[in-house]
């Protein structure tokens, strides 16, 4: 191997590299401050954690932007003139996969419990006053339809129930019923907005133009943005990492869970997309899924290169055209829509990461919550940057639905640079399915398109002109 392609090497995978040596460095720090078995105080942990709050601070700021301008330009620019049936179907199909990544992620960090012990039919941890389930799943669809969209991105809805004074034993469903308002943006309303928005102007597209580029141009800024904190992430991991060594009772057990988590997220993965999607693949189109593995592999090794689905889209794009012989029209379609929300693999990491870190912190997620985690799971994942780590921007969401602080995302990062590379695995792998499946289901429609293209160029049958 050349000297330039190791250079070449070394800079396309900088930021993993550093993020790996920040984790490294961090780690081998708070061994040997704790060598001596100090313990120290909250203050001390709040100065060495002060520079990864920022980073976090940082985060934060991006979400609502993020989540809003993505969303919007992802839904408002799509072009169904292909075809409705198809346009539907890829979409369908997006959804569908999703909320399965979703669902299969949640059972599986449920039943193997990577945290411990967090997750029961009850109420939330530290809750004044308790909510029954029906009152939490209320609470899920008040939020889709906020009241204010500025009070939308300040503060989320909340049943609250008050015993009855002159009947302090009475039953729960004859307490008062009252509600209020509590910090934490209100995720869900701003994915009800955005998604409004991306339809109307889908169907207004020639009317709002100049709209929609100021939007796609806007996305294109948080995009710069985003790359541009996504580098502070070595400085911001070292910090937080070293902080949460400080403050650890039992550095082993968070360890092995930290392991048991990663090995959670990789079957997760592992049976989302080498198990349910080639199943999927193979009972739509008839076709060996083994093989079509196999003519995708060099987009396979691109993502785990890159650990970014849109930086893999031309490879992709080759592999599904020239090897799998999957027509242009749809793969022309379906691969860009599928890099920009398509996203299984992060759509699943999510769902268990953010409830990896409630059973860590020791929070009993309610049924509510736990379906809270799945609809913002599947919204971030839609929503999510097609970038390296950009799941970290879009797991502070996830972690805002249930109420568990931003800063434990510190928890995760120290293995995400292997979760990130595994994932966009999957995402390439879902959009590559996805388009052979609508391909086969599509048959009819792309003749009859076909057959309406001559038609358009040769109006009178001459054949000379369609070889012209």
């Amino acid at each position: 191997m050349t000297r330039a392609r190791i250079l070449q090497i070394l800079r396309r995978n900088l930021l993993t590299i550093l993020t790996v040596l920040a984790v490294i460095l961090s780690i081998i720090t708070g061994i040997i401050m704790r060598s001596d078995h100090s313990t120290y105080s909250a203050r001390t942990v709040m100065y060495v954690n002060f520079i990864g709050d920022i980073f976090l601070r940082m985060i934060r700021v991006l979400v609502f932007p993020l989540i809003m301008s993505s969303l919007i330009a992802a839904i408002a620019p799509l072009d169904v003139s292909l075809s409705k049936k198809i346009g539907a179907r890829a979409i369908v199909y997006i959804l569908v996969t999703t909320v399965i990544a979703v669902i299969l992620g949640v059972v599986l960090v449920v039943t193997i419990k990577p945290g411990g012990d967090g997750i029961d039919d009850g109420t939330d941890r530290g809750q004044s006053k308790p909510s029954t389930i029906v009152d939490t799943l209320l609470d899920l669809i008040r939020n889709i339809f906020p009241p204010n969209v500025v009070q939308a991105t300040l503060s989320t809805y909340q049943t609250v129930l008050t015993p009855l004074e002159d009947h302090p034993d009475a039953h729960v469903n004859d307490w008062t019923i009252g509600g209020r308002y509590v910090d934490g943006t209100n995720m869900l309303g701003v994915v009800s907005i955005a998604v409004v928005l991306g339809i109307i102007m889908s169907t207004m597209r020639q009317k709002v133009s100049n709209l929609l580029i100021v939007i796609l141009e806007f996305c294109e800024v948080m995009m710069g943005i985003i790359q541009l904190v996504i580098w502070l992430t070595p400085i911001g991991v070292y910090f937080l990492i070293l902080a949460k060594f400080l403050e650890m009772d039992d550095i082993l057990d968070v360890f092995t869970k930290l392991g048991m988590y990663l090995g959670t997220v990789s079957l997760g993965i592992f049976i989302h997309g080498f198990i349910f999607l080639p199943l999927v693949f193979l009972l739509f189109t008839r076709k060996n899924p083994i093989i079509f593995i196999g003519h995708m592999m060099p987009a396979i090794l691109t993502a785990l290169g890159t650990s970014s689905s849109l930086a893999t889209l031309p490879v992709s794009i080759k592999c599904v055209e020239e090897n799998a012989k999957v027509d242009v029209r749809v793969s022309r379609f379906m691969l860009p829509l599928g890099a920009t929300i398509n996203m299984n693999g992060t759509a699943l990491y999510e769902a268990v990461a953010a409830i990896f870190i409630a059973q860590l912190r020791q929070v009993n997620l309610s049924i509510g919550n736990v379906i809270a985690v799945c609809i913002t799971a599947t919204c971030a994942a839609i929503g999510t940057a097609g970038v390296p780590q950009g799941g970290l921007v879009t797991l502070v969401m996830v972690l805002d639905s249930i109420g568990i602080p931003a800063e434990d995302i510190s928890l995760v990062i120290a293995v995400d640079w292997i979760v990130n590379r595994i994932r966009a695995c999957v995402n390439i792998m879902g959009d590559a399915y996805g388009a052979a499946i609508i391909e086969a289901m599509s048959k009819k429609e792309l003749d009859a398109l076909a057959h309406e293209n001559e038609d358009e160029k040769n109006p009178n049958g001459d054949v000379s002109v369609l070889a012209s």
